[in-house]
């Protein structure tokens, strides 16, 4: 498992980010100066809601910031994530947990101040979870769910932000025990940073 499968998703995003830049080129842009791509990465740290375990793991952003929109449309952008948590067991019994989620959706962010800009974001995300013990039975399970959270990017050189992440996932009937199903709840941190090629994210 990993991030491979989700490959693919990034670059369908990317193509379909591409096309609506083609498409907006015939509309001048009021504020954009530059390229309106962001890319960055950064370590996590989730609690997965599986036993008492928390995991590490590496994170991936890839942003597009809309162009020739509204200003109330202004600080929009489309962003596409993954992330990979396999590390940081503190059981070895729960050596098996894993999580590796992929997704995409609308992030919003604050331009008020020069150097901080809080943001919120909402994602549709496809995940796997492995679980279960490391000399016992094993389980593994898949869920298409919804994120959303939000952070602050703080400017520590031109064009480079360091970014506090937060996000919340609910994966839906997962505890199929239970009557109703419960939800597995993950949710965590991550701290990173993010490269915005276009000089209009630092005004």
């Amino acid at each position: 498992m990993g991030l491979r499968p989700y490959v693919g998703l990034a670059f369908t995003a990317l193509f379909v980010c591409s096309t609506y830049s083609a498409i907006a080129q015939a509309v001048p842009a009021a504020t954009e100066a530059g390229s309106p791509w962001a890319i960055g990465a950064g370590l996590s740290r989730y609690n997965p809601d599986y036993g008492h375990e928390h995991l590490l793991g590496g994170t991936l952003w890839i942003d597009y910031k809309l162009t020739s929109v509204p200003s109330f449309l202004q600080g929009v952008a489309i962003e596409v994530e993954a992330r990979d948590l396999n590390y940081g067991h503190r059981s070895p019994k729960q050596s098996n947990l894993r999580q590796d989620t992929a997704g995409g959706g609308v992030i919003y962010s604050w331009s008020h101040f020069p150097r901080f800009r809080p943001y919120a974001k909402l994602l549709a995300e496809y995940g796997n979870t492995d679980y279960g013990e490391k000399h016992g039975p094993r389980g593994h399970d898949s869920r298409n769910f919804l994120g959303e959270g939000g952070g602050i990017e703080y400017r520590v050189i031109p064009r480079l932000w360091v970014r506090a992440d937060y996000e919340h996932q609910s994966w839906p009937d997962f505890f199929k025990a239970t009557k109703p199903a419960g939800r597995l709840d993950s949710q965590g941190f991550t701290v990173g940073a993010v490269y915005h090629f276009g000089r209009s994210h630092f005004h």
